[in-house]
């Protein structure tokens, strides 16, 4: 058998140099020769594993590429794959099953496929992160969720449903409970952050919205809506028998050893209630800002921001533009032991360790204003507000950055320099505007290309002029990119969001502009001679780095 750096010689992956270099951090470290050279960044886990399988003399294949046989697929079981994370890709010539694995010397596995198909069995080597996209793919739960379907018919008479079943969260046989955890298994196996189960006339209408955009799942009979609704306001403790007004709950899953929280929310429609489940990765909390694709620029702007012991920040943006993921990824900047740090949040969106995380409850009398003033005599250092809504909120917000405090806070504008006149608008003095505020980052997100498919291509001029791209005719054209489609982006040319941001600090000319109760036009230009970098101009940044394309740019901001 060859040696694994024999074969990485040959096949070009490494150099003689870099071979030398990692055997010797590999007497350092006492791990394997692969391992180094992938933490180091020489080779790839598909490159190391395609080389692994080659040592050992086994097949490989990238499942993002391979063309995958969805008869071999149909032969095991779902859930089998997935509790062995395997994958059938094809059959051989005498018709042996060629299972894709990420651990091939699995031979409990292999005894089980061959004994379940009565085939047999050849394995396919392949990197676990390839495996795990492709059953997400492959095994999908959808021919299951309309035999559920026509189970829970066949259990309903019309217009009537049964909820006994329904309170006892364990029991997972009855077709309601499986129908609803397979909506919500798929939804977060396909990277939906929201979930719209929508009653019509006739049907009911199940939708994810993936990458910012509405995606229909499932048309299901009408029949079935009341009992799925209830089972999911069971489940996140919101009263059945209210149907009138709207209301809020949340629920928690276990999804791949990982708990993820949905905020659920209720709306009384014509055709009935409508739920729309808003899918809360934790794992989004914990992110730094450095992962949120903010330019060297637009960063460094942020940064000085930040970095200060008060004053106030404002992100805005529309709904769902990622407003609350750049709040967390700053207060995760900003925290420490030394410092206290407290938010107001309606609902709490993710819970984070080591904050003081208030949820206000306007019932009660707790307001975001009341909880505002009472949480500033707590001795805050860091105060992140949810959303400054109304006069009240924007003045004690105001005030306390003013006082020494850093106060985070997301409003609804357009672009960053509205937020000085919104502010004013809500009745604040434009002088403590002025004062107070010390940064506005605006942002929107914009669908990502597709890595594994994405399409080079060299535009001309007119297309760049139409752009807004300040090109020089005398300069070599560009290189972009733009979508194509294949099975890892379901077709769809995207897989994934990169964030747009325009940074706005607030320096003496903005503050004398918000003194003056001067135009959101004035400030865009004064902000712009200041070094401000617009929305528009940081997408096309972005076109030019290949992550997105003119046209996604163009669909997402004005």
């Amino acid at each position: 058998m060859k040696q694994l750096g024999e074969i990485l010689l040959e096949e070009g992956l490494v150099d003689e140099e870099q071979l030398l270099a990692a055997l010797d951090e590999q007497l350092v470290q006492g791990t394997s020769l692969g391992r180094v050279l992938v933490d180091s960044g020489v080779l790839t886990e598909m490159q190391l594993v395609s080389a692994l399988a080659a040592q050992l003399g086994m097949p490989f294949a990238d499942l993002d590429e391979y063309p995958v046989n969805r008869q071999a697929v149909s032969i095991i079981p779902g859930p089998v794959c997935r509790r062995y994370v395997v994958l059938p890709i094809d059959f051989d010539d005498v018709g042996n099953v060629m299972l894709a694995m990420a651990d091939p010397s699995n031979v409990v596995a292999l005894d089980d496929i061959r004994a379940i198909c009565g085939r047999g069995v050849i394995p396919v080597v392949t990197t676990h992160e390839n495996l795990v996209r492709a059953l997400d793919r492959f095994i999908r739960s959808d021919s299951e969720i309309q035999d559920l379907t026509q189970a829970m018919e066949d259990d309903i008479v019309e217009d009537t449903v049964d909820l006994s079943n329904l309170a006892d969260a364990g029991d997972d046989d009855a077709p309601i409970v499986r129908y609803v955890n397979l909506l919500v298994t798929q939804a977060i196996q396909d990277r939906a952050s929201d979930i719209h189960i929508e009653p019509t006339e006739s049907e009911l209408r199940v939708r994810y919205r993936i990458d910012g955009v509405l995606h229909e799942m499932q048309r299901s009979p009408k029949n079935i809506a009341h009992g799925v609704i209830s089972r999911v306001k069971i489940l996140s403790d919101i009263d059945i028998a209210e149907r009138r007004k709207p209301q809020d709950g949340r629920m928690s899953v276990v999804h791949n050893g990982r708990k993820i929280d949905l905020r659920v929310a209720t709306l009384p429609t014509v055709w009935g209630e409508k739920i729309v489940m808003r899918v809360l990765d934790n794992s989004t909390a914990s992110l730094d800002l450095r992962d949120l694709a903010f330019s060297d620029h637009n960063y460094g702007i942020y940064e000085k921001s930040f970095a200060k012991p008060y004053g106030m920040i404002l992100v805005t943006g529309p709904t769902g533009s990622g407003k609350s993921t750049t709040l967390y990824a700053t207060l995760n900047a900003v925290s420490r032991p030394e410092i206290n740090v407290i938010t107001v949040e309606d609902p709490v969106e993710y819970r984070l360790a080591g904050i003081n995380q208030v949820q206000v409850n306007p019932k009660a009398g707790l307001t975001f204003a009341s909880a505002l003033r009472s949480i500033l005599r707590s001795d805050p250092d860091v105060v992140l507000l949810g959303e400054i809504r109304d006069h009240e909120t924007a003045q004690i917000a105001i005030e306390a950055s003013l006082t020494g405090h850093l106060v985070l806070s997301t409003l609804h504008t357009n672009d960053a320099p509205s937020a000085v006149t919104r502010l004013t608008e809500m009745g604040i003095e434009p002088f403590l505007v002025g004062s107070a505020l010390d940064c506005v980052v605006a942002q929107r997100l914009a669908r990502k290309l597709c890595d594994k498919c994405k399409e080079p291509y060299t535009p001309d001029m007119t297309e760049l002029n139409a752009a807004g791209f300040q090109w020089n005719p005398d300069t070599p054209l560009p290189t972009l990119y733009r979508p194509n489609g294949c099975s890892a982006c379901s077709r769809t040319g995207y897989r994934g969001r990169v964030a747009l941001h325009e940074v706005m600090a607030v320096n003496e000319e903005i503050e004398r502009h918000a003194v003056a109760g001067s135009s959101s036009s004035e400030i865009t230009k004064s902000a712009i001679d200041g070094g401000m970098m617009t929305l528009r101009q940081d997408g096309l940044y972005k076109v030019l780095d290949g992550r997105t394309s003119i046209e996604e740019i163009f669909r997402v901001v004005a």
